[in-house]
């Protein structure tokens, strides 16, 4: 039996399977890309609920695994040269996973540059403006009487929502006719644009073509649908 006690966090979250990836997270957009990920490519794991609420991020199991105190973060029992191995940040985690499974990244070289651009479009600039727009919008931003800062998220988000739908125009992925990473990292962020944050009015996503359908696809996949909900909500 794999032994994980080298790592705090597994004293907190038991494994109750050591010998499978263990999955530290919560079905936010950003947990919600490694769960996809592991339901499209089929590799063993087990999810652990980490409570946000609770600030359990910040506890020092927690952060022994993940400094900077966010989901998700994983444990590989067989890590690079057989050997355990913790890792931290979601783009990181699906390059990761990708590498392992040989799935949902490309092997040519230029296609794999390609597809890690948008990875990191996702990372740096969808995610933070997103996760911006939601604060001002829905949460406790929107009771700022100043609505500079809303209508700077807004309109980025619309932007980028723009250089997403220029890609999409004649692509059914945002790598063509392939499904990869890219689309694993930013489908749960658009979809919670629209759903959870209620901004669709705000960035006119009605007016675009390619993202909805895109978005529609993505959703429609078994594997997304089950990632969706994993760890499962109390």
């Amino acid at each position: 039996m794999t032994d994980l006690s080298a790592f705090p966090i597994a004293s907190r979250w038991p494994a109750a399977h050591p010998d499978r990836i263990q999955l530290y997270s919560l079905p936010t957009p950003n947990g919600v890309k490694v769960s996809i990920m592991l339901e499209e490519v089929g590799l063993p794991y087990e999810p652990h609920l980490i409570d946000i609420g609770k600030n359990e991020t910040w506890t020092p199991e927690f952060l022994s695994l993940n400094p900077n105190g966010k989901i998700p973060a994983i444990i590989d029992p067989d890590g690079p040269g057989g050997k355990p191995f913790g890792l931290f940040e979601s783009g990181a985690i699906l390059v990761y996973l990708a590498e392992k499974s040989g799935k949902l990244l490309p092997t040519d070289p230029a296609a794999r540059y390609e597809t890690l651009q948008w990875v990191f479009f996702q990372m740096a600039a969808v995610g933070p403006m997103f996760g911006q727009l939601g604060f001002f919008h829905k949460f406790a931003g929107r009771e700022y009487e100043d609505k500079r800062p809303l209508e700077r998220y807004r309109a980025e988000s619309q932007r980028l929502l723009g250089v997403l739908e220029t890609r999409l125009e004649g692509r059914d992925w945002l790598m063509g006719d392939g499904y990869t990473i890219a689309d694993v990292a930013t489908l749960g962020w658009v979809r919670n644009l629209v759903g959870f944050y209620e901004a669709g009015e705000l960035v006119d996503f009605k007016s675009l073509k390619n993202v909805p359908a895109w978005l529609e696809r993505g959703l429609a996949r078994p594997a997304v649908q089950r990632g969706l909900n994993i760890p499962a909500r109390p």
